[in-house]
């Protein structure tokens, strides 16, 4: 079976049964048949892509797609905190997951390269003159000098406002830019250009313990939003250029609609390391204490995405396997009470 006009056949179907069960409206009575005939048949469907190894993003989509129509066969209510509560459980961090090996790639460049430059500018005057550094760097580097009283000019509330704007800023600017990928890329180099810098500064002053106190605690789960969002505004783009099995303009629309969902839920993710930078960071505590706080946050997260991610991840796996063994057989009551037994239409092979 060539897996891709068999996919270009069966789209329309594909995206009216997504329709039928999107809409808000109330569907007539001659609308619930199609959508009860349209769930059969593309149940069908999927497991005939799943038994031939069919894309693993059109199997997922196929997937949403027919749980949605069982939810309004069936007549289930949306409820909108039960909704928040499965976006939060469910949608966000399997989003995440899958996108794991992008950001994390960035994340490696990213720290890789941070490194080298902090390294290249702690230990040469050349590389300060080659980026346009003032060569008096005291104002920044000396004990109570500018690095350190930034946590402190404004306010707690007022300043956890300003990061959390800012970082949300350029989290977006990585995801939503790049389906060009030149312009995420260079969102992403300038934040690792800022941190070199810094970095390398307060090392040449031999000030490194002070930079990774005030950096550390609100930095490590402020980063890992960064690297997520770089690493999926980068998946977004690749997709306009490989859109695999399915035609260009779906697969965008589908990676689009998951790059929303991490956007969407990186705002919460942003808004805890905002709190953090700016109640924990320039808080009495002690340096360990602070960072351990950072800490937590940080392996919090990525519990949350490599544990509760994966799990949903892996049942979705197990879902799509259920449907492939046996395709609309808990549908057949559904059928029977709502419309006399009619012959299914054969699926084209």
């Amino acid at each position: 079976m060539d897996l891709d006009a068999y996919t270009y056949v069966h789209r329309p179907a594909w995206d009216r049964l997504d329709h039928l069960a999107s809409r808000r409206k109330k569907l007539t009575g001659a609308e619930s048949d199609e959508l009860v005939r349209l769930y059969r048949l593309t149940s069908q469907q999927l497991a005939r892509l799943q038994s031939r190894k069919g894309d693993p993003e059109i199997v997922a989509g196929l997937s949403a797609i027919l749980t949605r129509a069982r939810g309004r066969a069936l007549g289930a209510q949306q409820d909108t905190w039960r909704e928040i509560g499965r976006f939060l459980t469910h949608t966000f961090p399997a989003a995440v997951y899958r996108a794991w090996p992008w950001w994390v790639s960035v994340a490696a460049v990213f720290l890789a390269g941070s490194t080298a430059l902090a390294a290249w500018v702690a230990e040469s005057e050349s590389a300060r003159r080659h980026l346009g550094l003032d060569t008096d760097t005291d104002r920044l580097t000396r004990p109570g000098g500018e690095f350190e009283t930034y946590y402190f000019e404004h306010s707690h509330q007022a300043f956890a406002a300003k990061v959390w704007t800012n970082n949300a800023w350029v989290a977006a600017m990585a995801l939503f830019t790049g389906v060009l990928i030149l312009p995420a890329v260079w969102v992403i180099l300038m934040n690792g250009l800022n941190l070199g810098v810094s970095a390398g500064l307060m090392a040449d002053a031999g000030r490194l313990d002070s930079f990774f106190g005030y950096i550390l605690p609100h930095g490590m789960l402020e980063l890992t939003a960064i690297f997520v969002a770089g690493g999926a505004g980068l998946k977004l783009g690749w997709t306009l250029i490989d859109p695999g099995r399915e035609g260009r303009a779906q697969a965008l629309a589908r990676q689009g609609r998951t790059t929303a969902a991490i956007a969407s839920g990186l705002v919460g993710v942003l808004l805890v390391s905002g709190f953090l930078e700016g109640f924990v960071t320039p808080s009495t505590l002690p340096t360990a204490a602070r960072i351990g706080v950072g800490a937590l946050a940080e392996i919090g997260f990525l519990v949350y995405v490599f544990g509760r991610g994966r799990r949903v991840v892996l049942a979705q796996q197990e879902q799509q396997e259920l449907e492939a063994s046996g395709p609309g057989e808990h549908m057949t009551s559904y059928r029977a009470a709502k419309v006399p037994s009619e012959p299914v239409a054969s699926v084209a092979t």
